[in-house]
């Protein structure tokens, strides 16, 4: 028999996830941010009209889907629907749409619920939607008490609020140190090829493609953007996972190195005799100075240490998660094992880290 209790919880955490989902994203600084950077958008936009139209600066000209259009520009400044063109195209065109639909339809509710439903399907199909645009169609409607407004409005003030309030929303955020216009970022090669490192390439861009078509409901979130989350999703989920293996578990303790004041022409010798992808390099102490694979020895120098690249240095106790990000990006090939005096205590190469993740999960 049923707890009521827990069937009354069950159905408060549903319906309370349902009305009130957690906030994503940014935390309180980024929110007080953006609500600094609408306060900015909205008063130079309306200052600026004001001043350009003659209205001066205790009149600001603006319309009121403006204050719409500034939550998506500052506060969502990623989404599909914030951007310049949907943001620009989307006002405008809604603002034609309202008043055609104003000027052919005299009914004031027809009309309203008209240039609403016209201006959504024009914005799909012109790849501009933006949703103030439906109040900028419905304000042309619901502005002609007076008579048909001018197809001017879609220029003055729709057309100059939307460009200006844009204009400072890209000055802002570059100020802010964020991406607006907002362009996915692509994943660095390492070849000058147009595969991204292996880590990234499941799930692929298409196939987010072909879940986000199979969902249903459209999703405010571009695909390359929900990529790059799901890949760091799982990457972090790999790292929990293995967070508790240690690199000294797992690492080659017998490893063969090369004296920094050596010729490279035994470093050579030795990558092509033992069939090796990297040499630590070490002084006369024993420390680590360097690494040197076959790459390296393409660079001008007569020893080792003229060529040697930095190495990437880890120690016993670090944890083989924290090899994942480095190792798969297609940059490092394997981690120096060292102790607090770095000195060499062993080699941690990607066949090793690839056995760990798969037989130690």
């Amino acid at each position: 028999m049923t707890d009521p209790k827990n069937d009354v919880r069950l159905i408060w955490s549903r319906y309370y996830s349902a009305f009130v989902p957690a906030p994503a994203g940014p935390g309180f600084l980024d929110r007080l941010k953006a609500a600094s950077g609408a306060i900015g958008g909205i008063a130079v936009t309306g200052l600026l009209c004001g001043l350009m139209l003659g209205n001066g600066i205790a009149h600001p000209l603006l319309v009121a889907p403006m204050g719409a259009s500034a939550v998506l520009l500052f506060a969502v400044p990623a989404s599909p629907l914030a951007q310049p063109w949907p943001v620009l195209g989307g006002n405008i065109i809604s603002a034609l749409v309202g008043v055609m639909v104003v000027r052919l339809i005299p009914d004031p509710a027809i009309a309203a619920a008209l240039a609403v439903g016209c201006a959504i399907g024009a914005m799909s199909l012109l790849r501009c939607l933006h949703p103030p645009g439906g109040a900028v169609a419905l304000s042309a409607v619901l502005g002609a008490t007076h008579g048909a407004p001018s197809y001017m409005f879609a220029i003055v003030p729709v057309g100059v609020n939307t460009a200006l309030l844009v204009t400072v929303a890209i000055l802002f955020h570059r100020l802010a140190g964020h991406s607006y216009p907002h362009v996915a970022a692509k994943a660095a090669t390492t070849h000058g090829t147009s595969d991204p490192p292996p880590i990234l390439r499941t799930p692929s861009e298409q196939d987010v493609e072909e879940a986000l078509n199979a969902y249903g409901d459209r999703l405010d979130v571009n695909a390359a953007d929900l990529q790059a989350v799901l890949h760091d999703a799982e990457m972090r989920a790999a790292e929990r996972t293995h967070g508790r293996l240690a690199c000294g578990e797992i690492m080659s303790r017998d490893v063969v190195t090369v004296r920094a004041g050596q010729p490279v022409a035994a470093a050579r010798q030795l990558l092509h005799d033992r069939r090796l992808l990297s040499l630590p390099v070490l002084d006369d102490a024993g420390r680590v100075q360097g690494v040197v694979g076959p790459l390296d020895l393409a660079r001008e120098g007569g020893r080792v240490q003229d060529i040697a690249s930095e190495p990437y240095i880890v120690h016993a106790d670090t944890p083989v998660a924290a090899l994942l990000r480095p190792l798969t990006s297609g940059v490092r090939r394997e981690a120096i094992v060292v102790d607090d005096d770095r000195r060499l205590c062993g080699l941690v190469t990607q066949t090793d880290l690839l056995t760990a993740v798969a037989f130690r999960a």
